[in-house]
């Protein structure tokens, strides 16, 4: 389900030669600052970051039972230059191994949403200003309540997304790279290889972390970075989640009653067993996976809450799962509301309906307010229209005819002096209040300058086929 671009951040190739390039970074920066490499070893294993020997590496972790170790021995066997002649041999790449590929992994996968985010944002945007005037029925407890518009509805979703999106930019902006600090974190092993120069270690660890993209390293650890940042990430990405679930369980009901409806292609079978039938499968499928997404953050808290101390390894098979389906399932959840909102089709006559059957109720105050302006008495209008309205609702649920309340109040000669202006007071549009300009307000001074700001993200994806 997920994209190209998700789904090669989380394979073993880009894993592993992100290992591969956390190597050639360190050599570098070591090189840089003094140490003893040669550029024709940082050259070798340059040339072979991205050639991985699998092959080699797995019958290598059958005799080790250690993931890193099998790929350290399987890079050396193809760099036999760093391998045999680099500083303190084998062992000192086993030290590049504590830099780990997973913040690397995680900032892209962060990247990758924040882009498939900008394109579901626009599109919500197109479709809430186009119809921020088209009066709909609210509802509060699912029961009819006063009218907004299709538009401001649309608002309420673009709003979760738009927070989620400021909580995932500052995360991409604050997110640390791991730094070169060694099996305990207390970069013993470096301050050794430097002779105890701690200006070197230090400058070591800004030029690793410049090397690989990030703004700054954490500034302690253990063995690994702090779990609870793995929380923060996921509990982001179980934000937008929660968003797109809240939309589309939203869009579901408005399917059932016919007001709106997701993209149905010329051919698409709805059901497998009733032909006529037009399921929600897109809005469900975001709804089944954000469910999944939104569970994972709890997992995370989890796992960091139960590491002992500098690191326990119950945290390591655990990670491999989560982060990869939190990031693949998000972005999932993205594309497919993305080409839901991208074909979302709107039917007014179907909503129209469905506000004359609940307008006339809603009018009555209007209309007993003018007909007392007139010069009515109000007790009698009042007792008039209650009468109007019960036998009217009797209809309706007895019956199943359609509300007659205006019609009734039409024929009723003490409402006389506002016969001719029942027409514009149970116009749609007069109950919608500020929506049409609320909607602008928000695209204007919320969304618009988000998306120019970041429009170098919009990436077009919104229409991309959809898997079964």
């Amino acid at each position: 389900y997920a994209s190209k671009e998700m789904t090669l951040i989380w394979s073993p190739q880009k894993k592993f030669s992100t290992w591969r390039r956390l190597w050639v970074a360190l050599a570098t920066a070591e090189k840089e600052l003094g140490l003893n490499i040669t550029q024709q070893q940082i050259d070798q294993m340059a040339s072979k970051v991205d050639s991985i020997n699998f092959a080699f590496a797995e019958v290598k972790e059958k005799e080790f039972r250690h993931d890193v170790m099998s790929h350290v021995h399987a890079f050396g066997h193809q760099c036999p230059d760093a391998a045999a002649d680099y500083p303190s041999g084998r062992d000192e790449l086993l030290h590049h191994r504590q830099l780990r590929a997973d913040p690397a992994q995680g900032e892209s996968g962060v990247g990758v949403e924040t882009a498939a985010a900008t394109d579901l944002y626009s599109l919500l945007a197109s479709v809430a200003d186009q119809h921020k005037a088209l009066p709909t029925l609210g509802f509060t407890h699912y029961q009819p309540a006063q009218l907004t518009t299709v538009g401001k509805r649309v608002s309420l979703w673009l709003q979760d997304f738009v927070m989620d999106f400021h909580c995932v930019l500052q995360l991409y902006t604050d997110l640390p790279f791991r730094g070169v600090k060694g099996t305990t974190g207390t970069q013993a092993s470096f301050l050794d290889l430097f002779q105890g120069d701690h200006s070197k270690v230090k400058a070591l660890e800004a030029r690793v972390t410049q090397l690989m993209g990030f703004s700054k390293p954490i500034a302690v650890s253990g063995q690994t970075y702090t779990r609870k940042i793995d929380w923060q990430v996921v509990a982001a990405l179980s934000g937008i989640s929660q968003s797109a679930h809240k939309m589309c369980t939203d869009i579901r009901l408005l399917a059932n009653l016919k007001e709106v409806e997701e993209p149905f292609g010329k051919n698409q079978i709805g059901s497998s067993a009733m032909a006529y039938k037009r399921n929600p499968m897109r809005s469900e499928r975001v709804c089944s996976i954000a469910r999944f997404v939104m569970s994972l953050s709890a997992n995370c808290a989890q796992t960091h809450a139960v590491q002992w101390f500098e690191r326990t390894l119950d945290d390591s098979a655990n990670r491999r799962l989560v982060l990869a389906e939190a990031f693949l399932g998000t972005d999932c959840v993205l594309n497919v509301a993305a080409n839901i909102i991208d074909g979302i089709q709107v039917w007014p006559q179907v909503i129209r309906k469905h506000i004359m059957a609940e307008l006339p109720f809603m009018a009555t105050e209007n209309i007993l307010m003018n007909a007392v302006k007139a010069g009515g008495d109000r007790q009698i209008l009042h007792e008039a229209i209650r009468e109007h309205s019960m036998e009217a609702g009797r209809r309706v649920k007895v019956e199943g005819a359609d509300n007659d309340l205006l019609e009734r109040i039409a024929k009723d000669d003490k409402f006389a002096a506002v016969h001719s202006q029942l027409s514009s007071l149970t116009d749609p549009a007069q109950f919608i209040g500020r929506c049409p300009l609320q909607v602008d307000e928000f695209l204007s001074e919320e969304v618009r300058p988000l998306l120019q700001n970041h429009s170098g993200m919009l990436v077009g994806r919104a229409v991309a086929e959809l898997n079964v």
